[in-house]
């Protein structure tokens, strides 16, 4: 299992990356608009997480998640692997951190399919490189019928799954942005919107100091 990358120079005017967390209740389709982002933005990479959660019969390790067991767990959160970790319908969850942060650095964007809980870590760890999309269905009549159409988990998980839908929706106005998922691809559509402008951001540029004074000395590159 391959976690931690190395870290390299930036370019000269190369901006920093962004951390783009969606959340939403299960099954708002926070995960169908993850996949499509990631095929439409080549500057944005997945966030892969490490669970001690089993793998599903279509899940792929390290394109997924990373699963590991309990005590594999509890090492990573004790040596500060971990961004940010939170326990999520009885499994744990986490985000490793040296991939992350080398990400950032080298100008690519990570996005995150975290809850609410894992949301408020990553703020905490990091606030200045994290923007936050919660993800609402159109109604909670839609939700429950996209918990059962995709079929993946059983009728207890999905009733547990309905019954937490009223705690986590209280988190929405902890996020800049709140998405109402009438369509899919409008609201793909939206979060690329959100992307653009948040990497225009002035933070997000550390060159521009640099970049700017040729405009005031005269010395400009061409």
């Amino acid at each position: 299992m391959t976690l931690e990358a190395p870290l390299k120079s930036p370019p000269r005017y190369q901006r920093r990356g962004l951390m783009l967390v969606l959340s939403s209740p299960s099954g708002a389709g926070k995960t169908s608009i993850s996949r499509r982002v990631l095929e439409l933005e080549p500057e944005v990479t997945m966030s892969v997480s490490v669970t001690t959660r089993p793998k599903r019969p279509a899940e792929v390790e390290g394109r997924d998640y990373y699963f590991v067991d309990e005590a594999r767990f509890r090492a990573m959160v004790e040596r500060g692997e971990l961004l940010e970790h939170a326990l999520v319908y009885g499994h744990h969850y986490g985000t490793p951190r040296a991939a992350v942060e080398a990400a950032l650095a080298a100008g690519r964007d990570v996005l995150f399919d975290i809850d609410w809980q894992g949301a408020q870590q990553l703020r905490e760890a990091a606030a200045d490189d994290v923007v936050g999309v919660f993800i609402l269905a159109p109604s909670l009549a839609a939700l429950e019928q996209r918990l059962r159409s995709r079929a993946q988990d059983s009728e207890e998980v999905v009733r547990y799954r309905l019954a937490r839908v009223a705690a986590d929706v209280t988190h929405w106005a902890e996020y800049e942005y709140v998405l109402i998922n009438h369509e899919l691809e409008a609201s793909v559509a939206a979060v690329r919107a959100i992307l653009a402008a948040e990497r225009l951001k002035r933070r997000r540029q550390p060159f521009l100091s640099e970049f700017v004074q040729q405009f005031r000395t005269g010395s400009g590159e061409g």
